[in-house]
């Protein structure tokens, strides 16, 4: 990793994580019970680890795994068209699945287990982003993960009705996560209204799966909307984050790190 790779992760501890073969490298910083970030596409790239930052000033412990393209490469469009065209290839994911977890699932959940174990605390938090939204969905087929967040979940890609609505995991892993909801467990969603690759469609499967304990965070980035969202808007917590007070992106921020706090209290 050169210097400045090293430089936008001053701070985390690197280090493998391996289950079932598969080893991944995994950066970690902060104290309390853990909060697994997984990055958006391109990889673990400034803003996510700005987020992981975040995380730990509020007292959490950031667990960020690399699932593909170079730990703290800063984000560019043909840095993203190539490592997204790499990610739908790998045998770990699945981009057009309906009915199908990732295989990535296991791996992670077992990640899950283990920060656990290391952090203490009631729970795991997870935020999945972009590509890895649903990722926190699939995760809380564990008991361990108590504060799943789904920011922009963008997978299976929606190409046609049924891919727009569809949550990207099994119809089993589905109904465990309805038992965990009926049972009292939340889970956050988080996208732009004019988004096409995060649909309403899905979040309307979520409520109408969920009822209210999909806790919905939809932010308007319609035309005329007043705080000048751009209708291209996609990241809620890293590329457009817009870090000011009032803002609509701040305040989602604001409700993911309150989510955590109250789901995941220390002791």
């Amino acid at each position: 990793m050169t210097d400045d790779l090293q430089g936008a992760l001053a701070g985390f501890r690197e280090s493998p994580f391996t289950h079932d073969g598969t080893t991944r490298q995994v950066f970690r910083d902060g104290t309390g019970p853990a909060v697994i970030v997984i990055h958006e596409v391109p990889g673990l790239h400034p803003g996510v680890i700005d987020f992981g930052r975040r995380v730990v000033a509020a007292g959490f412990t950031a667990v960020m795994p690399s699932l593909f393209g170079t730990p703290g490469k800063p984000f560019g469009p043909g840095y993203a068209l190539s490592s997204i065209a790499r990610a739908c290839v790998a045998r770990e994911f699945t981009a057009l699945a309906t009915d199908r977890t990732q295989p990535i699932m296991g791996w992670l959940r077992a990640l899950a287990v283990q920060v656990h174990h290391e952090c203490g605390g009631p729970g795991v938090g997870v935020v999945g982003m972009c590509f890895t939204g649903g990722f926190a969905l699939g995760m809380m087929v564990d008991e361990t993960v108590l504060a799943p967040v789904l920011s922009q979940p963008s997978l299976p890609f929606p190409l046609g009705a049924e891919r727009k609505a569809a949550t990207g995991i099994s119809p089993g892993d589905l109904t465990r996560v309805k038992e965990r909801a009926a049972a009292g467990q939340c889970v956050l969603g988080l996208r732009f209204t004019a988004d096409r690759t995060s649909t309403a469609q899905r979040f309307e499967t979520l409520q109408r799966e969920l009822g209210d304990r999909f806790l919905a965070v939809e932010i308007d980035s319609g035309p005329r909307n007043p705080h000048g969202i751009k209708r291209t808007a996609h990241s809620v917590l890293t590329i457009d984050l817009v870090d000011e007070p009032g803002h609509p992106t701040r305040a989602a921020l604001d409700r993911v790190l309150a989510f955590f706090e109250e789901r995941l209290p220390p002791g």
